[in-house]
């Protein structure tokens, strides 16, 4: 499929992993976002892990979307190593930057916001194999971690830090924009930053999840860093976890350092506003812009309802073991000694963690649950739906699942793990009006496959309890989570900001 391209747009959006190539969650919202808001030209940066862990677009791009660029990270570059001695200044000046970095309020080196430090003066080829960059490592090791086995921290660092020179080119190449808008911290919040140092154009950071957050709980299984762990770690749990620790205090600062260099900083909800702030985040650029939904669409899906109630629990999600579908395989297992019909419909991709992906195939077998569970892959929301008769959700860890709010809009009460801002949703938390309306659902602990199953159980028996929650859940999202809401907010934080 052939990209668009321009030399100018208006908003340019940095998507870390998500859009084009990754359905659901913040792909989604990317996808809204633009086409709800015409009036702007938009570009987009894809940056991923290696060509092969993603396929075609998997979206149709709106007309005001007039620039794609897509990068890989992790994809090794050809160097022919030789002998060279390195900046000895620039080297000090990264030094400057790290000792920054471990104070509260960092300040970022003035020759670090400038392109040339890593196209002139720190080349990624001085970086790589020069005589100051491994005095450089050699000193910080010695300070650090003596114990940990010297090799396996040379090539964490390395491997860690090789991704930022592909950035800066990046930064270097873009297209011009009047707004740089990162959906996440991480890389894509680097490159926003440096974006912003370099083009002196302003950075809007909208946080989803809790990047720093999600990073700990799926460090070792994300691709980004299993495709780098040393091999020679395999069996030394010691120095896997100082590597582990290596990668979540550079993803720290990495989010710290998005946060002071963003003019304004939005999460989803109050809860993750406060995590923002408690990470170093400034108060005064905080502000919470929820997601919303096109109620005009999805509320023609409660017509198609019929009674009764369908015994089917579907979750809607990719098959990734941040969702925990385990949890969920097993809920239905026990939902099943009172529900003997009852169906667990799972509707995501399944080729992100294709071994996890195979596990939760394997056990839905083990456990005979082959007419129960159903792995239906990529399908249509509005397919399925009015055929459920509950969403849930099993995750580990969410931001604001667009989901639940589309399974509102559509009547489907919802039972979901208490993540992100899934209690606020269900049970109502942004004013005494919002709390009034009543839960629109239940909401459960981390991995707890028999509560889960006590609650579809309940819903799925108790039409009056079930008209309830769907009641509320339809009051909930007209009220506060319309897509023209959350598209008005938007319009006018880009009016403000450019």
């Amino acid at each position: 499929m052939r990209l668009p391209q321009s030399d100018h747009v208006d908003i340019m959006l940095v998507a870390e992993g998500t859009y084009p190539f990754i359905r659901g969650g913040v792909s989604s919202w990317i996808d809204q976002l633009i086409a709800g808001l015409p009036m702007y030209t938009f570009g987009i940066i894809f940056i991923g892990s290696s060509k092969d862990d993603y396929g075609e677009p998997l979206y149709t791009f709106p007309p005001n979307l007039k620039h794609i660029e897509v990068h890989y990270l992790f994809e090794e570059k050809s160097y022919l190593p030789k002998k060279r001695k390195g900046n000895k200044r620039a080297f000090t000046v990264l030094r400057h930057f790290y000792q920054e970095m471990r104070k509260e309020n960092p300040e970022i080196p003035e020759a670090m916001k400038k392109i040339s430090f890593f196209t002139k003066e720190m080349t990624m080829e001085d970086f790589l194999y020069s005589k100051e960059s491994w005095l450089f490592m050699k000193e910080v090791y010695e300070k650090n971690c003596p114990d940990v086995p010297f090799i396996d921290y040379f090539w964490t660092l390395r491997n860690m830090h090789a991704p930022i020179w592909k950035i800066a080119s990046i930064v270097e190449n873009m297209p011009t924009c009047k707004l740089l808008h990162s959906p996440s911290t991480g890389y894509a919040g680097f490159l926003s930053f440096l974006g912003s140092q370099v083009r002196d154009i302003p950075f809007l950071l909208t946080e989803h999840g809790i990047y720093t957050r999600e990073r700990k709980i799926d460090m070792m299984s994300a691709k980004w860093i299993s495709f780098h762990v040393p091999t020679l770690l395999e069996d030394s749990p010691k120095e896997m976890n100082y590597v582990k620790e290596m990668w979540v205090q550079f993803f720290e600062k990495v989010g710290l350092l998005s946060y002071r260099s963003a003019k304004q900083i939005i999460s989803l909800y109050p809860g993750a506003r406060e995590i923002q702030i408690q990470h170093g985040a400034q108060k005064h650029k905080t502000e919470v812009i929820p997601n919303g939904v096109d109620m005009k669409r999805l509320n023609r899906l409660v017509e198609k309802r019929s009674d009764p109630i369908p015994k089917v629990v579907t979750l809607i999600g990719r098959v990734v073991s941040i969702k925990d579908i385990k949890t969920f395989i097993r809920a239905i297992a026990f939902a099943k000694e009172k529900i003997p019909e009852i169906q667990g419909w799972i509707v995501g991709d399944m080729d992100e963690e294709r071994t996890y992906a195979d596990e939760c195939v394997a056990m839905v077998e083990a456990f005979s649950l082959q007419k129960n569970v159903l792995f239906l892959g990529f399908q249509k929301i509005d397919d399925i739906l009015p055929k459920s008769g509950l969403l849930t959700l099993t995750s580990i860890s969410e931001g604001m699942p667009l989901v639940i709010l589309e399974g509102f809009a559509a009547g489907l009460p919802c039972v979901s793990t208490d993540v992100g801002s899934c209690r606020d949703l269900i049970n109502g938390a942004l004013d005494d009006d919002d709390i009034a309306i009543g839960s629109a659902g239940a909401v459960t602990d981390i991995a707890n496959a028999k509560d889960l199953a006590k609650h579809y159980i309940h819903y799925l028996t108790d039409a009056q309890l079930w008209k309830k929650a769907q009641e509320s859940a339809l009051k909930r999202v007209t009220k506060y989570y319309r897509q023209e809401q959350f598209l008005e907010r938007y319009q006018a934080l880009y009016e403000r900001m450019m």
